[in-house]
């Protein structure tokens, strides 16, 4: 499986409220992140992405680029959590040994009402 294909894989899980097999199928054991939101351990995000989607079943996950360079993977997507929102875009960095993830960045900008720029955001 390639790396693409991994960070892809643990995004969606992740978004459908499977954090706990995203975090054992994917994830090395020295697993860190960089979300200021929470502390910076597999665990502590696991079980707040295991929250997000319990508080949020009806979650829109739309993956627009992938990209990888080494052992990096950039993965820029829409999130809506739920049909009403106009959600974020997002970007997700992913860092690899071999084939697990070992750390992870995430970067989002909420969609505006009204978008100046005739490219968009996506």
């Amino acid at each position: 499986m390639t790396k693409k294909k991994i960070a892809e894989d643990f995004l969606k899980l992740a978004v459908a409220g499977h954090s706990n097999e995203a975090f054992r199928l994917y994830t090395g054991k020295n697993f860190r992140h960089h979300n200021v939101y929470f502390k910076g351990d597999a665990e502590t995000l696991m079980q707040a992405m295991e929250e997000s989607a319990k508080t949020n079943p009806n979650k829109i996950f739309t993956i627009h680029h992938i990209l990888e360079d080494g052992n990096l993977v950039a993965v820029h997507s829409h999130v809506k959590q739920n049909l009403t929102d106009l959600g974020a875009a997002v970007v997700h960095i992913f860092r690899f040994e071999s084939d697990k993830i070992v750390e992870l960045w995430d970067s989002g900008q909420p969609v505006p009402n009204k978008i100046i720029n005739e490219n968009g955001m996506f």
